[in-house]
């Protein structure tokens, strides 16, 4: 159940997410710079689907890396969609050391991944895109969330996962327009 106050900063998100001006949605790759002609399109581009993405299966829910390319944390999640996914949420540290030994084992350790976790509502208070509620569960990197300024003024409102200092998958908040891998989820429920 989607939290109320959080109400007209999501359908903020989706209507970007969903800008068909910036993204066609039977060729999601267009807006990575990929052929936009796809007429009926059961895959993109790369031949991805849902199925042929790496996958973890864990409990109720199915992950799948986004190993395919980098996207900022909007297209990230407008992948996933097209996919019939979210990004990725996490509520137990079982769940978060799962992720992180499949993360390792499929060799991308020391790479960024999206996750649905954001604060863009409200600095401070990150919730999960994936279902609305806020975290319950925290993970966060030693001084993070930080919400770091950047000279452009680009604030950090977008979790995700990062192996720094090989000290495990940690959370960090980082700009939403950086480019990174990303991880996808679907309930088996």
């Amino acid at each position: 159940m989607f939290q109320r106050q959080y109400l007209p900063v999501l359908m903020l998100i989706m209507s970007c997410i969903a800008d068909t001006k910036t993204v066609n949605y039977q060729s999601p790759l267009s807006a990575f710079g990929g052929k936009s002609d796809c007429s009926s399109c059961n895959e993109d581009e790369l031949g991805v689907t849902r199925w042929t993405m790496p996958l973890l299966k864990s409990g109720e829910k199915r992950y799948y890396l986004g190993i395919f390319f980098k996207a900022n944390w909007f297209k990230a999640q407008q992948y996933c969609r097209f996919h019939g996914m979210h990004l990725a949420s996490i509520s137990s540290q079982e769940e978060n050391d799962r992720l992180e030994k499949y993360v390792r084992e499929s060799g991308y350790g020391k790479e960024h991944f999206w996750t649905s976790g954001t604060d863009l509502a409200e600095e401070g208070s990150f919730f999960w895109l994936a279902n609305g509620r806020p975290l319950t569960f925290v993970n966060w990197n030693a001084g993070e969330p930080n919400n770091f300024r950047y000279e452009n003024g680009e604030e950090e409102n977008c979790l995700e996962l990062w192996n720094r200092d090989d000290k495990g998958l940690k959370w960090n908040d980082s700009p939403c327009s950086f480019e990174t891998y990303f991880i996808c989820e679907v309930r088996t429920d």
